[in-house]
């Protein structure tokens, strides 16, 4: 067991001190009362009872104290709760020659544009995730069911030197095995969706992303940006950006994923209509609150039977 707000345990220093305010008053009490000399007198007006039971109903009551002042700490046991676990990684292409508007308005922005839509169209049991790449990969969102966070990150993608489609398989592989636990021995039904122009200019080849991917089951489905070589301008000068369909078009088909053009990303539904369920589990702090409140109060009303049973008064 564990509480969600420790801080509220200081407060134990109350019903402890109410403990021992308790103590001495029933030590001054037995002190006053050995001054009445006359011993056989006092035991006629007052037979002698068994002292201890006249206690439990102030034990009780401390003990109710101390229970709700734990209600108040939150407490939480861990259970184990089923998770979804098919995941789908979107890599987006975030190099300069994406700027190029032989698609209309840039290829940067038309790929966003996709992957967002595409985001958005997912069911809600998919934890899906979002990798940036250019001359490396990022992880800017990790898997989740927050599809919206995702979407609102693809807005925020700005344009960095360097093409490194293969990095950005390979990042997009390890989110997925980070993700899930079972990940190892029990692979989650995933897949990656890259969008690009194709042109790889660093990291590792798009070949050993392909071969790795397909060796754990993880089809590449990529979208190619660009209708032909288009003109980009990088630091006042006019260069070339050309594009790369048949990379993405073999990479996709090493991996069983899916080859699509920048028009067609309506059909991106083939995705995720394969790819099916799985559940896991994980665990997680479900709050208990109100077993402990329960427990204080069955605890209230038994010291109150107590005291008027031994006592006849209340703690």
């Amino acid at each position: 067991m564990s509480f969600l707000s420790p801080g509220w345990l200081w407060l134990l220093i109350a019903p402890a001190a109410l403990v021992a305010v308790y103590v001495v008053l029933q030590l001054q009490r037995r002190r006053h009362t050995l001054r009445f000399t006359n011993l056989a007198l006092l035991d006629r007006v007052a037979p002698r009872r068994a002292g201890w039971p006249r206690h439990i109903g102030a034990a009780l009551f401390f003990c109710a104290v101390a229970v709700l002042v734990g209600a108040m700490a939150r407490p939480a046991m861990p259970v184990e709760v089923p998770r979804e676990r098919a995941t789908i990684m979107v890599a987006i292409d975030v190099s300069p020659s994406m700027a190029a508007n032989d698609v209309d308005p840039s290829r940067l922005t038309a790929a966003k544009e996709s992957a967002r839509g595409f985001v958005d169209s997912l069911p809600d049991r998919f934890n899906v995730g979002l990798v940036a790449f250019s001359s490396t990969a990022s992880v800017v969102s990790s898997p989740t069911q927050d599809h919206r966070a995702v979407a609102d990150s693809i807005e925020t993608l700005q344009m960095s030197p360097g093409t490194a489609i293969g990095e950005g398989v390979f990042t997009s592989l390890e989110s997925i095995r980070s993700f899930d636990e079972e990940a190892g021995e029990n692979p989650p039904p995933s897949a990656v969706v890259l969008l690009s122009d194709g042109e790889n200019t660093s990291g590792r080849p798009i070949t050993a992303a392909g071969r790795a991917a397909a060796d754990i089951g993880v089809p590449v489905s990529t979208i190619a940006f660009g209708t032909g070589a288009a003109i980009i301008e990088i630091n006042g000068e006019p260069v070339e950006a050309d594009i790369d369909k048949g990379a993405l078009e073999r990479l996709a088909a090493d991996t069983s994923g899916h080859f699509y053009e920048a028009q067609s990303e309506s059909e991106l539904s083939d995705v995720y209509d394969d790819i099916g369920s799985s559940l896991g589990s994980e665990t997680v702090d479900r709050e208990i609150v109100t077993r402990f409140v329960l427990a204080a109060l069955v605890l209230c009303v038994a010291g109150f039977a107590a005291s008027m049973l031994w006592a006849q008064r209340v703690p």
